[in-house]
């Protein structure tokens, strides 16, 4: 199974609707919360160059934004 890291904040639209795909399809993921846990946000920035969230890290492989095609291609599900 792919290891799946997500970094949201509690408020996020996109964040939430990726949570909830993940529950649905059984995908298990590590959340961070980045705005709380600045040490986190840091590690966000520094892989993705971004500050949006979510930042979705499916084996190593970013995702910026719930791109839901491109999540499901990474973890090789219809």
């Amino acid at each position: 199974m792919a290891q799946v890291t997500i970094y949201s904040t509690p408020t996020c639209v996109y964040c939430n609707a990726a949570k909830v795909f993940f529950k649905e399809k059984g995908i298990a993921y590590t959340e961070y919360n980045v705005g709380a846990d600045v040490e986190k946000r840091k590690e966000m920035i520094t892989k993705s160059g971004q500050m949006g969230v979510p930042v979705i890290d499916i084996d190593g492989q970013l995702v910026v934004g719930f791109n839901q095609p491109k999540i499901k291609q990474l973890l090789g599900i219809s």
